[in-house]
């Protein structure tokens, strides 16, 4: 597991045609606020140590503590039924001493959600969240991942910034081609020359 943020670049190929490209609304970004609400209670009420919402594809994956070997996959039909969330029984993660506190999930998933919508090229496909060791991971539409201990994901909100389609231009012009800038880091992986 990484200490502090490890940044990996994903497929050249989606990279080099990441301007060419933007995000088509999915039926979780249309429920985006009830789907939040599903994995917040997940998990703070029901188990999950780890989930991971796949954006795109409308799907959550989740590892429960009572069955931690297997994950659960569930597809947007499931997640967005009323009674979804009332298959799963309460089940507390304090005795694991979870590494994320409750309170902290709803700024996580406010800036997973920030992150999802603001910007249509440059945009999150997914984003985990482990509560027992502290790990945020994410996946970008240029395919460039992320995973970052949730201190430092604090402490950087600011960094995950999203540009302009004036400033996106003009780094798009000093790239490589393979990607953009976005504030201080670079979501994607491109390197300026």
């Amino acid at each position: 597991m990484p200490k502090k943020w490890l940044q990996i670049k994903g497929d050249p190929s989606v990279r080099a045609f990441l301007f060419e490209q933007s995000r088509v609304e999915s039926l979780f970004d249309v429920n985006l606020d009830l789907v939040h609400d599903v994995v917040h209670r997940l998990l703070t009420r029901k188990g999950a140590f780890h989930v991971k919402v796949h954006y795109s594809s409308s799907q959550l994956t989740c590892w429960f503590a009572d069955d931690a070997y297997r994950y659960r996959v569930y597809v947007w039909e499931e997640v967005l039924d009323p009674a979804f969330i009332d298959q799963f029984r309460d089940f507390s993660l304090k005795h694991l001493q979870p590494l994320i506190d409750a309170n902290d999930i709803p700024t996580i998933l406010g800036e997973f959600k920030r992150l999802r919508t603001t910007d249509e090229t440059i945009y999150m496909r997914n984003g985990s969240v482990n509560v027992i060791n502290g790990m945020i991971g994410m996946t970008f539409s240029c395919d460039g991942a992320h995973y970052i201990d949730h201190r430092t994901f604090f402490e950087k909100l600011d960094t995950f910034d999203t540009v302009s389609a004036e400033a996106r231009d003009a780094v798009w012009e000093s790239c490589i081609s393979v990607g953009s800038l976005i504030g201080c880091q670079d979501l994607c992986g491109a390197q300026p020359l």
